[in-house]
């Protein structure tokens, strides 16, 4: 009965707090990769680039809000001030999709998505990243129309409820 009742809670978790397959990343991991690229510094272009890049995917998967900002600001700067190839370009603009979906801008994240699909039609990261955009966004509506609901629900109560008292 107990598992029943954990399985509920977690669907309802899930529900909400959509329970997505985008992987998270740690302060710890965070903190090392910061080391990483303070290290690359005085390495090749090509290290420090790499090491970089490394700390933007960690960002972007980051728990923390202002990580996650901080990520989206060094990937959209990675963009503009270079002529990436096909498969960099897909690689950063799929990481600003993970960033803007961690950041609650569901319809951004949704259209830089669709952008990686264009090149890659049949890359799985943003195929599932796409769902996961999708579903949040329904979700969000489902919310939002529940509430709606609600609150006319309680307006038309509170109306019938004056009305009845008068009489």
């Amino acid at each position: 009965m107990d598992a029943k009742i954990g399985k509920f809670f977690e669907s309802v978790g899930n529900f909400f707090g959509g329970g997505d397959q985008i992987p998270w990343c740690d302060p710890d991991t965070i903190s090392g990769l910061e080391r990483e690229v303070a290290e690359a510094s005085n390495g090749s272009e090509q290290q420090r680039s790499e090491t970089l890049m490394r700390l933007s995917w960690g960002l972007v998967h980051s728990k923390r809000p202002e990580d996650v900002q901080r990520g989206i600001a060094m990937v959209e700067a990675s963009l503009a001030n270079t002529g990436s190839s096909p498969l960099e370009r897909r690689e950063k603009i799929y990481l600003l999709a993970v960033g803007y979906y961690r950041s609650g801008e569901f319809s951004r994240s949704r259209q830089l998505v669709e952008q990686c699909l264009e090149i890659a039609p049949d890359w799985r990261q943003a195929l599932t990243l796409k769902k996961n955009v999708e579903d949040r966004i329904a979700r969000d509506g489902v919310i939002g129309i529940g509430i709606t609901a609600t609150a006319v629900g309680l307006l038309v109560g509170g109306i019938a409820a004056a009305v009845t008292r008068k009489k």
